[in-house]
């Protein structure tokens, strides 16, 4: 194609627009779809863009920005909490994919910096088709769903490094690597670090203050691309800096602002950088030894597969069954492996048909993956209904007298709980859910058991008859209100309070002589008290109407539980209500004194 600049863009767009959907339909991911529409427009295939060259290198500023977005997310702090599973199960499965990989490579006779960079590329997993297929299984949370994103992170740090040591192998492959060379990379890289900690917070406080997002977007992009220019000039990898950048940005109150400016260029041109790497793939090379990528996939996946069971099982402490889904869900090959086999061609470690059928590998592999997974996730669903495989039965209960009962420790109920435990009031708390209780035993010697609290046997062990207050707090409104019903039927002077999704819950709670707390009622007013604080209002004034408020509708809630199977009549009283709560506030503007409620 020899259009102009325009015309190469509506290609582009055109292409990613019809071959993403296609392909999440399907469950293939967008990555593996960028790279499809890249050989089908490259010169292999419809040959509608020949200088594939030209356009990788300008694509290549998508990667800069994906290594920056990686910084950013990527704070001191956090990787101090994760440290153990990040550096521990992280290093150990790159390193032990990168020694046999790369030991795989060395036997057929490539120089050992090439099989490095090979070992080190083919050891990264793709995050982003890993990261969405836990959480299209809904296993982020799980066990193995937090253990893989923890090597999933030590990959995409790891990455930085090989990105910047790639150079400086490819210049020093004949020659022996020099102390001025090693040097002029650790001053580049001071520099970076010294100097973006006292400027780079004070330069966007600066710009934010001019309150124009236009230039707060120039300003990032620049602050992106000049420290990516300056590591270039020192010989490192331009994603070196950019993520740098990242990192010393990752604590500051401009992260989420400059991740929300960044993305959407960093999507764009990643999915470019993706198409002009499949438009870079010489097909014809692949094509004549179909035999050897099928191998090469072959060996990738085993010997991930294996290593990743072994790290699962231990330094992971998984089960089996979490161990196989950490393993084949983390097998692939990954996006940074292009970047790798690209910058490591570029610096003449490989030549291009090596490149080639590296890339088609990690391409294979990636799309193999989720239906794969799917396979195996079907595999184990039959092993796990097997009448071997035991369900979890309910904690035993010590036979003691708390004071207080709490039935379901979920978001609503932990901050009841922690209430609690600062103030030394013994309780006792009772979860349907064992990925909750395991998770929540970690943080303290608290009473919490697995448990169902609508079964009768379960309160009388957890001591229901010597508790003074049980508080239920069950996301699921219809177990709670099954759940107060069994505590009014066995206690039926028991004091209940309960969380209520809304108001019809609330009612339904009342029948049952509960006091329903409504879960947003609380955080909603706080609020709307702070919008009227920075509306002018006097934090006093606020504090009143917002008390008001809760007052009248509080009133409000009773008077309609009365009528509340009648729609006619509840409409009526909200009616009613807003006119009650407009004469209030008529009455607090002009000072008179307000008109009896209804």
């Amino acid at each position: 194609m020899h259009g102009s600049g325009l015309e190469l863009a509506l290609v582009f767009l055109l292409a990613a627009v019809i071959a993403v959907p296609v392909f999440k339909r399907f469950g293939l991911g967008a990555v593996l779809a960028y790279l499809v529409a890249g050989v089908v427009l490259g010169p292999d295939g419809l040959a509608l863009v020949r200088d594939a060259d030209r356009i990788l290198n300008a694509a290549e500023i998508g990667v800069v920005m994906m290594l920056f977005v990686i910084g950013l997310e990527l704070s001191p702090s956090r990787l101090r909490v994760m440290r153990k599973p990040v550096f521990g199960a992280g290093g150990l499965q790159v390193l032990l994919s990168a020694v046999v990989l790369g030991g795989i490579a060395l036997a057929f006779e490539h120089h050992w910096k090439t099989a490095l960079v090979i070992g080190l590329g083919l050891a990264l997993s793709s995050t982003a088709v890993s990261l969405q297929l836990l959480a299209e299984h809904k296993e982020l949370t799980s066990e193995h769903g937090r253990l893989g994103f923890a090597i999933l992170l030590f990959q995409d740090l790891v990455a930085i490094p090989l990105l910047a040591a790639i150079p400086l192998l490819g210049g020093a492959k004949n020659e022996t690597l020099t102390w001025t060379m090693v040097l002029h990379a650790v001053g580049a890289i001071a520099i970076v670090i010294l100097g973006g900690r006292l400027v780079l917070r004070q330069l966007f406080r600066i710009v934010a203050r001019t309150r124009m997002p236009e230039v707060f977007t120039a300003t990032a992009l620049l602050v992106v691309l000049g420290i990516a220019w300056f590591m270039q000039l020192a010989g490192l990898s331009a994603g070196l800096g950019a993520f740098l950048a990242g990192v010393l940005l990752s604590d500051s109150e401009f992260r989420h602002e400059l991740e929300s400016q960044i993305d959407p260029f960093k999507g764009l041109l990643l999915g470019l950088f993706f198409i002009a790497v499949g438009m870079d793939i010489d097909l014809d090379a692949v094509v004549k030894e179909p035999g050897l990528v099928a191998a090469g996939v072959a060996v990738l996946l085993t010997v991930k597969f294996g290593l990743l069971f072994g790290i699962g099982r231990w330094p992971g402490r998984l089960d089996p069954r979490g161990a196989l889904m950490l393993a084949g869900t983390l097998w692939l090959g990954g996006e940074f492996a292009f970047v790798v086999f690209s910058e490591a061609a570029r610096v003449k470690l490989m030549d291009a048909e090596l490149r080639n059928q590296l890339t088609a590998i990690v391409g294979v592999s990636m799309a193999l993956t989720p239906l794969l997974l799917l396979g195996l996730h079907r595999l184990l669903a039959e092993v796990k209904h097997k009448p071997s495989a035991a369900p979890r039965t309910f904690d035993e209960i010590p036979d003691e007298q708390p004071q207080v009962l709490i039935a379901g420790m979920g978001r609503f109920g932990q901050i009841v709980a922690r209430l609690l435990t600062a103030q030394r009031i013994p309780f006792v708390a009772l979860e349907h859910s064992p990925d909750t209780v395991d998770t929540l035993r970690r943080f303290g010697n608290i009473r919490l058991y697995y448990g169902d609290p609508t079964r009768p046997d379960l309160l009388r062990s957890a001591g229901a008859q010597h508790v003074k207050v049980f508080v239920i707090a069950m996301d699921d409104p219809d177990t709670n209100i099954k759940a107060t019903r069994l505590i009014r039927r066995m206690y039926p002077d028991a004091r209940v309070l309960a969380r209520a999704r809304n108001r019809q819950h609330a009612w339904r709670l009342m029948d049952l002589s509960a006091e329903a707390y409504r879960e947003t009622l609380g955080s909603s007013l706080e609020m709307a008290q702070q919008v009227l604080v920075e509306l002018g209002l006097p934090p006093e004034t606020a504090a009143e109407h917002a008390r008001r408020f809760r007052q009248h509708d509080e009133k409000l809630l009773r008077a309609q539980y009365l009528v509340y199977d009648d729609d006619g009549a509840v409409i009526q009283t909200a009616r009613d209500a807003v006119s009650d709560l407009e004469k209030l506030f008529e009455a607090d503007a002009t000072g008179e004194d307000a008109p009896p409620a209804r």
